[in-house]
């Protein structure tokens, strides 16, 4: 694949993707995206013009003004189910109010938007630059990514012809031109300068190796899961050779490596934070840097996660990062590392029971190991949950790749709602691949992925993140056959009181209402994959609407017809009630672009707007 930085291309390199016509894309793309799920979100409110002249396809004409009266944006749309807008991204224009008749437009800028509606957004004056700076960087990256992407086509072919599939596997992973659906400003990674973001962001697949250092047993507690000690995870994982090497480091350093656990950071990390933020820790030699490691990695969607492609067979890296992206730190709680492997292998194992799950083939990657490091002097000055007690902690998640049979392929979920620069989505790719009817190709999608995460509802009063970057596609033919879910111990929560928890997994109990718990499919689901899946459907003619929910439906009332065991539940959390709370992520973002949510209280500081019509099941 040709990177941008390969093409011809003015002195300075590393921002030769900035250039007049990418940037113009980026700010209609980001413009589109901000009407629309602000006015989804009910923080802005279009106006329709010239109602009479809606069109069969139900596009008319809307109209919004700035907070101060001085620009308009005029646009056409129609509104799918679940009140979204699906807005005709060439029709948009921004008007100057008083201008001359005939003058021309202004331009398209997404940064401009955001200050013309500061007031309506509500984002208070000192979170309104941190929030621009994030929207420069998502605007940044999309101009990169316009020259650093692969069409669907040849992603669902495979690059390489199916042969490789970590390859294939990897280069989906790399090629995805959006972050989350639902937030404007999805791409912040404030903290990263250009050299950085070449380095390590996802979209550049650049081969990164890790850093390792030592760290002092007094201070970090390490874990893993049922029948794996510490020798044998990291012979697995580094090999004899480089575990020798770096025993044989620490007592150049003079200390004794019984004494320390091995520990991968992220560069960044290293440079960054560690070398100077921790640098008592350092002089004092509870740290011990040992250098670089030598497997090659290739950093994923959610930045901080590393795949390693020397060998794919071994586990992920998942490293702490102090860079905000999304309305977190994208740290790592040591005191969390010390049940998540726990966590997986209760989870592993409720699934091993659950026939429901092993019909459809449900699995999960474990985080097998975990390590964590605490620093006293930062857990004495800061409250619980500071980004100041999350800088230092790893852990290890099993790959994918043994799960695959021959002719399968992996496929981040979110690669579904991958569209290429020709306006071809990847899962329009993917059903002309399998050559089934759209609805089939979708009950198979909605089989392998819908009714596990309905089941956990259901069944267990469970909840996990089902988002597109936490959710990796088996494929077989284009059509997907089962669904592996990841990244568990930080994201799942037992909400309710039909599952009895050992002490060691308690963490993972909050309190819900009862009246919540149904949003981890309406909002995690329903308005936050599928409200898209099926606007990209629609959008290029390969389903209707009606069909796309019909077949979801009709998927979960087989799925419910074969548990009648649970009709209460089904009663209690209510799937086709007409309506549901409308649960708003750009809201929490706008409110608080620094801490977005408690992950210990996730239902406490929701941000609802009002209720959200249930599509139509027909």
């Amino acid at each position: 694949m040709t990177s941008i930085l390969d093409e011809t291309m003015p002195a300075d390199q590393s921002t030769a993707h900035l250039n007049p016509e990418r940037w113009a894309i980026a700010n209609r793309h980001l413009v589109r995206k901000a009407l629309a799920e602000f006015s989804h979100e009910r923080i802005l409110t279009p106006e329709l013009l010239e109602p009479e002249l809606i069109r069969e396809d139900g596009v008319g004409l809307y109209s919004l003004a700035s907070d101060d009266g001085t620009v308009e944006y005029r646009f056409r749309a129609r509104i799918l189910e679940l009140d979204h807008w699906s807005i005709v991204a060439e029709s948009m224009v921004r008007i100057e109010l008083g201008a001359a008749e005939g003058a021309p437009g202004l331009p398209l800028d997404a940064l401009a938007f955001i200050t013309e509606f500061r007031d309506t957004l509500g984002i208070r004056e000192e979170m309104l630059p941190v929030y621009l700076e994030e929207i420069s960087s998502t605007l940044a990256s999309h101009a990169y990514k316009q020259g650093a992407s692969r069409s669907s086509m040849d992603l669902v072919a495979g690059v390489s012809g199916g042969s490789d599939p970590a390859a294939d596997f990897q280069a989906i992973e790399q090629s995805m031109s959006e972050g989350h659906p639902c937030f404007v400003a999805n791409n912040g990674r404030l903290g990263f300068g250009i050299s950085d973001y070449h380095s390590f962001a996802p979209e550049t697949g650049a081969a990164v190796q890790l850093q390792w250092i030592g760290v002092h047993r007094s201070k970090a507690v390490f874990t893993s899961r049922a029948g794996l000690d510490y020798r044998t995870h990291f012979e697995t994982e580094l090999g004899a050779a480089t575990l020798a090497g770096f025993d044989a480091e620490l007592l150049a350093r003079g200390v004794e490596p019984e004494d320390y656990f091995l520990m991968p950071v992220h560069p960044w990390q290293w440079d960054n934070k560690l070398s100077v933020t921790f640098a008592a820790e350092i002089a004092q030699r509870h740290i011990v840097h040992l250098g670089t490691g030598e497997d090659v990695y290739q950093a994923q969607q959610s930045i901080r996660t590393f795949f390693n492609t020397t060998a794919p067979e071994k586990s992920y890296v998942k490293t702490a990062m102090s860079v905000l992206n999304m309305g977190f730190m994208r740290g790592l709680s040591p005191e969390y590392m010390r049940a998540t492997p726990a966590i997986n292998d209760w989870l592993q194992q409720l699934i091993a029971d659950d026939q429901e799950l092993q019909d459809r083939g449900l699995a999960i990657i474990r985080e097998a190991a975990a390590i964590g490091y605490h620093n006293p002097y930062y857990e004495a000055a800061s409250a619980k949950g500071s980004p100041y007690r999350k800088m230092l902690s790893a852990l290890w998640r099993e790959s994918p790749l043994p799960l695959l049979k021959e002719g399968q392929q992996l496929a981040t979920m979110a690669s579904l709602l991958h569209v290429d620069a020709d306006g071809v989505s990847m899962v329009s790719a993917l059903i002309r691949r399998s050559g089934l009817a759209p609805a089939e190709w979708l009950r198979s999608y909605f089989e392998a992925y819908l009714v596990p995460v309905v089941h956990f509802l259901y069944g267990y009063e469970l909840a996990l993140m089902p988002h597109g970057e936490n959710v990796i596609l088996v494929l077989e033919d284009g059509v997907p056959v089962r669904a592996i879910m990841k990244d568990i111990g930080e994201e799942i929560v037992v909400m309710g009181e039909r599952l009895h928890l050992p002490e060691e997994v308690s963490r993972i109990k909050a309190e819900i209402p009862a009246e919540e718990m149904v949003l981890a499919v309406f909002t995690d689901v329903f308005d936050c994959i599928f409200r898209f899946l099926a606007a990209l459907l629609v959008e290029d003619g390969t389903i209707s609407e009606d069909e796309f929910w019909a077949t979801a439906a009709a998927v979960v009332r087989e799925y419910q017809a074969r548990h009648p065991e649970l009709a209460e539940q089904f009663a209690m959390h209510d799937l086709f009630a007409p309506d549901f709370e409308l649960s708003c992520l750009n809201r929490l973002q706008l409110r608080n672009n620094q801490h977005m949510l408690d992950l210990a209280d996730p239902s406490g500081g929701l941000q609802i707007a009002g209720r959200l019509a249930n599509p139509k099941f027909v």
